[in-house]
């Protein structure tokens, strides 16, 4: 009877150690799956000279993103998110109006009056003509399912002016001189 529970005992230690190790292995690779990447190359819109990148990184449901610029003229622009992901036309407009998926007003992001989900805001250009914008939000996710959230799919444009916050339904920033797809 000892040998049985001494044999006993050493199978549950054995199918317990299993157990935890497979659960280590797949909380890594959940890990591993939550990271998600999504690189977007610029092209130059309205015979403009604007070329950049755009990175998008979720982690930890967050989502951050890293744009560097060139070839803008000095000053503020202004960059959102529209809402489908074609660069076809060469003044941008395939890529539609802000991705506005919950039905707000334009707005500055954040503001308790509304803001669309893609209302990003504005970054400042050197004379030099280059510039670079981060941005960071729990309100965006990459390929997750939800409409609401989702950015897979939509366009990143740069526009020649910047956004004043007020102006329906896109704050009155100008052409538009750089667009992105956001796309695998």
């Amino acid at each position: 009877m000892t040998k049985f529970k001494s044999t006993t005992s050493k199978l549950v230690i054995a199918v317990t150690s299993l157990a935890a190790l497979t659960a280590c292995q797949n909380n890594n690779q959940n890990n591993d799956i939550s990271a998600k990447d999504i690189s977007v190359v610029m092209q130059a819109k309205s015979d403009s000279t604007a070329k950049g990148q755009v990175n998008f990184k979720e982690e930890n449901n967050l989502v951050s993103m890293q744009a560097h610029f060139t070839g803008l003229n000095k000053g503020p622009h202004a960059i959102h998110i529209h809402a489908q992901a074609n660069c076809n036309a060469s003044d941008a407009k395939s890529a539609g109006g802000h991705w506005n998926p919950t039905n707000e007003q334009h707005g500055q992001w954040g503001d308790k009056a509304g803001y669309h989900k893609g209302d990003i805001g504005n970054f400042e250009v050197d004379a030099d003509g280059t510039g670079q914008i981060t941005f960071q939000t729990n309100e965006w996710c990459i390929d997750c399912g939800d409409n609401n959230k989702n950015i897979l799919g939509k366009s990143v444009i740069v526009h020649q002016g910047s956004d004043d916050f007020v102006s329906q339904p896109s704050g009155n920033a100008g052409v538009r001189v750089a667009c992105g797809e956001i796309i695998k």
